[in-house]
């Protein structure tokens, strides 16, 4: 790991394209902040990362199965 890795697992915020000066990022910083402080203070709760479909255990899950007659010898018949 160099030290470019240690630094963006490190950081918030990263500037992806341009040269900020200092005065902007800080206003940047104050935006942010101010926001976080009044959604606190507010009560709302954090926002949840969305989850990717692609993540999404949910679609693996079969629905449950319906009796029928002959259920349980049809079960052991391979598919």
């Amino acid at each position: 790991m160099n030290s470019e890795d240690t630094e963006s697992a490190s950081a918030v915020l990263k500037v992806v394209r341009g040269e900020p000066s200092a005065e902007e990022l800080a206003a940047l910083v104050a935006v942010i902040a101010s926001q976080a402080a009044e959604a606190a203070a507010v009560g709302e709760p954090a926002a949840t990362p969305k989850v990717s479909g692609w993540t999404d255990r949910s679609r693996y899950m079969r629905a449950p199965g319906k009796p029928f007659p002959g259920g349980w010898q049809s079960s052991m018949l391979p598919r």
